[in-house]
């Protein structure tokens, strides 16, 4: 296989699963760094 894209269904497919992992990333960077900012909250008192 080439890596090449050749019908619409293949780039759709492709830029489907891109978006979802982005998406999964986005969500868990989002968290850790609202956990992150709620530690140092607790530390503070």
């Amino acid at each position: 296989m080439d890596g090449a894209i050749h019908t619409l269904q293949e780039y759709m497919l492709h830029t489907e699963s891109i978006t979802y992992i982005l998406i999964v990333g986005a969500l868990l960077g989002i968290t850790f760094f609202w956990l992150f900012l709620s530690q140092r909250d607790d530390d503070e008192e």
